[in-house]
């Protein structure tokens, strides 16, 4: 336990990316099975307990000090597992404290009646680290700044393999991964996926900025629209000639079926057969696309009602077809994929199924017309349900991760970005208790690789109960305190984004990112997206650029505000 509780302690204060990968191989390459299985495990969500609550924790600690100080004392700190650690009396004698893979087999077994006993003894037995890496590990509620995705490159440096090759298998896994670790350091036979319905990681895109519209052919891209949904792919498998398993993924390879049953009956009909659909996750009602702020109705729940379901009917809008019949789509040009996606969907025949249209357009200026105005360019589009256009090479084979070149996102309003939450501040008056004034950055190339600068700050846009979701949200993802500031865990693999809406924008040398924004307001709280696909400054140096020449500007420049 001691050597998982350093890990954690030191990832939690390590800011950098490839410092945190190197911390994680380190311990995954020198502590034995099952503890570093069981390790990594917790460091990506595969671990479960039962009778760990919040609840009992707060009960343990208030049988051992004064209510009165232990509210005070969590409300300054904001994380319950560092307030529990910092005030649990230190026993007179302390035990031998135990291992990881001896915490993990203990509450495998351990009776609701008899674990409170248990958890005592733990907590008496551990140092003020061993506590607070104890309790986040139990309570399922970490958040150090690692994503599953960053622990699996990780792992994936340990045997110099690729993290796409981990993630196809990593589904069809339990801990604590011992035949995983032989293959990876040569002393077991190569893994395959189990899975029937395996998770294959997916391709993304880089913005498209003029620099692009002046190198790139149009004639080698095909175009179709983003739609501002939720990425998910739809899995189906097969038992001999039947269809047994059924899966829809996020795009980060959590399994949210059973949020979706209704489209979830689709994906196990007969006619779906073995199949990965890639696509775009929406509502629709009376044949219109809704915005995303109707799809949010359905998003991060674990069950639906029927009326939930009646209302917010879900349909997957599909772009692309990976797999089909046992065959392994992936290798083949986009236009070759696309072929077999219009055959699929047309025999699919589902209501609730649909495939993503071409768009047609003669140059980048006829496309960039096309983007300004969606609904005058396609027959039923509403313009909300609209992001802006995707441009994909029609040679381009589907790769996971986000290759330069082959996949391009073409935003609809430049005046609308995706920014990360670096600092919460208290408000006033009536907010003076709640984390309301946010710091928001955009990634930039510094000296050290990518990283995020602060290009604004706002307090408005949000509702009552946003502001609570978000308030919450500091006090769980403090990285430091400065003063009534908070700095809020940011990097490439955890933070989270904000939809900021603003009505200008002007060059400032008083900010370090050179740029101003006027009436930043956050205009939608994106939890299903992964702060590593925020925007960039460069978008926004770009949209400067284009303010300056806007009077003599080609209808490229012209199509942004």
């Amino acid at each position: 336990m001691k050597a998982f509780a350093t890990l954690l302690d030191r990832l939690s204060f390590e800011p950098a990316r490839n410092a945190k990968l190197r911390l994680i191989a380190t311990y995954l390459a020198t502590e034995p099975d099952p503890d570093r299985g069981y390790g990594l495990a917790a460091l990506t969500g595969s671990l479960k307990f039962r009778h760990a609550t919040p609840k009992l924790v707060r009960v343990l600690l208030r049988e051992r000090v004064d209510p009165v100080l232990f509210n005070l004392s969590h409300e300054f700190v904001g994380d319950l597992s560092e307030t529990v650690a910092l005030l649990w009396p230190e026993p007179a004698e302390r035990g031998s404290p135990p291992s990881l893979s001896e915490v993990v087999a203990t509450l495998e077994t351990t009776s609701r009646a008899a674990f409170p006993a248990q958890l005592t003894l733990w907590l008496d037995a551990l140092d003020r680290v061993g506590r607070w890496a104890l309790l986040k590990l139990i309570t399922g509620s970490l958040r150090i700044g690692v994503s599953a995705r960053l622990a699996k490159t990780a792992l994936a440096q340990v045997g110099d393999r690729d993290v796409g090759d981990i993630e196809e298998i990593w589904h069809g896994l339990t801990p604590p991964f011992t035949a995983l670790f032989a293959w990876l350091e040569n002393q077991g036979p190569a893994l395959t996926s189990v899975n029937p319905a395996p998770f294959r990681p997916p391709m993304l895109a880089h913005p498209f900025l003029d620099r692009d519209a002046a190198a790139l052919d149009p004639t080698e891209f095909s175009a179709e629209w983003k739609w501002d949904g939720i990425r998910v792919h739809a899995v189906s498998g097969q038992c001999g000639n039947e269809p047994c398993v059924a899966r829809l993924y996020s795009r980060t390879g959590e399994d949210v079926s059973a949020a979706f049953p209704d489209l979830m009956a689709s994906i196990t009909t007969d006619r779906f057969g073995a199949a990965t659909l890639d696509g775009e996750l929406l509502v629709v009602r009376d044949n219109v696309v809704e915005s995303f702020g109707v799809l949010q109705q359905r998003l991060n729940r674990k069950t639906v009602s029927t009326k939930m379901v009646a209302e917010y009917p879900i349909h997957l809008r599909a772009y692309d077809l990976l797999a089909e019949g046992g065959e392994d789509l992936r290798p083949l040009p986009f236009t070759a994929r696309r072929a077999r996606l219009e055959a699929f969907v047309t025999r699919l025949a589902d209501p609730r199924i649909s495939i993503s249209p071409i768009v047609p357009f003669a140059d980048w200026d006829d496309l960039a017309r096309i983007r300004a105005d969606p609904e005058a360019a396609g027959a039923g589009i509403n313009a909300p349900a609209i992001e802006g256009l995707m441009l994909k090479r029609r040679d381009a084979a589907y790769v996971s991760g986000r290759p330069r070149g082959p996949w391009f996102k073409w935003k609809r309003d430049p005046f609308n970005i995706d920014a990360v939450m670096m600092y919460a501040q208290r408000g006033s008056g009536k907010r003076s208790s709640l984390y309301s004034d946010f710091t928001f950055g955009v990634w930039h190339a510094g000296s050290d690789g990518d990283a995020l600068i602060p290009v604004g700050k706002s307090y408005f846009g949000f509702t009552d109960e946003e502001l609570g979701q978000l308030d919450r949200y500091v006090r769980e993802n403090t990285a430091s305190k400065f003063g009534p500031v908070r700095e809020v865990v940011a990097n490439a693999d955890q933070g989270l984004v904000l939809e900021i809406a603003f009505e200008g924008l002007n060059r400032s040398k008083r900010h370090k990112s050179g740029v101003a924004m006027r009436f930043p307001r956050i205009s939608r709280i994106r939890w299903d997206k992964p702060s590593i696909e925020a925007d960039r400054l460069d978008t926004l140096t770009a949209m400067l650029d284009q303010k300056r020449t806007a009077a003599t500007a080609t209808p490229i420049t012209q199509a942004r505000p």
